[in-house]
């Protein structure tokens, strides 16, 4: 309730935030249905879930709950290290992260509707987001720019349809919308991510790891709504206590990091 009265157009439905999972370890697996359950009838607003990467039966639980939106999320432990979910077999959307072009074309092709960065979650450090929305930014101008003959190798490259290639190099972006998630814990991170070309902002341990949860919660959705005003954003900034502890990425051990999982 928390997400939804500070203005949040969707929430994401999960027993323990990225923080968290990160610190306990373990195999991190989709929530308990009857949590997810009590989340939908709390609130009004879309409710989203988590599946493992690849493992379909959560996603075919999770349909079955009537949830309105599941994540094929790195941030649980991965069921499945060849094979995504076939996302066309489903009918509810599907929102996959991705940390280049390549990677988000992909998970397009398998029929994802929505494409997040990956970042790097629970951090509370917003440089792997700007470094992947980046990589797209930069390689999408690349497809654009580039000649008309080595589309073909580009896709064959990126293992990704030879048309979806194509269409991405008509149009200039993502053929889905593209939000920013990972490592999101102020206002200001928010607002440099919309700039950076992102259509919306997923935030979880940035809000609910902070010192004042619904304050934050309500000057995040007010700097991505204002993103492109200094002035709003400012003000949204003020007076909101601790942001939640961070982590240098460099310091986190390879095999802990979140972000390589999946293709």
């Amino acid at each position: 309730t928390i997400a939804q009265e500070a203005g949040a157009v969707a929430v994401m439905a999960l027993e323990r935030v990225p923080a968290d999972i990160r610190k306990q370890g373990g195999v991190a697996r989709m929530s308990d249905p009857t949590l997810i359950q009590a989340i939908k009838g709390a609130v009004t607003i879309p409710v989203m879930a988590k599946a493992r990467i690849g493992h379909f039966v959560e996603a075919q639980l999770l349909q079955a709950l009537k949830i309105d939106y599941i994540d094929e999320s790195e941030v649980l432990t991965p069921a499945d290290e060849e094979c995504h979910i076939d996302k066309s077999l489903f009918d509810i959307p599907f929102v996959c992260g991705a940390r280049n072009l390549g990677e988000a074309l992909r998970r397009v092709a398998e029929g994802a509707a929505m494409i997040r960065t990956k970042g790097e979650a629970g951090t509370g450090n917003v440089v792997e987001a700007v470094r992947h929305m980046r990589t797209m930014n930069r390689e999408i101008r690349q497809l654009v720019n580039m000649p008309p003959e080595e589309v073909t190798g580009f896709a064959k490259a990126n293992g990704i349809p030879y048309e979806l290639a194509l269409e991405v190099k008509r149009i200039g972006r993502l053929p889905v919308v593209n939000f920013a998630a990972g490592g999101i814990a102020t206002p200001a991170d928010a607002a440099l991510m919309m700039q950076l070309g992102c259509d919306g902002i997923f935030v979880g341990s940035g809000i609910f790891k902070s010192a004042s949860p619904e304050k934050r919660a309500r000057a995040i959705v007010k700097a991505t709504a204002y993103y492109d005003d200094p002035a709003k954003v400012l003000e949204a900034s003020m007076d909101l206590g601790e942001a939640m502890p961070g982590l240098e990425i460099g310091r986190i051990p390879q095999e802990e990091l979140l972000a390589p999982r999946g293709w």
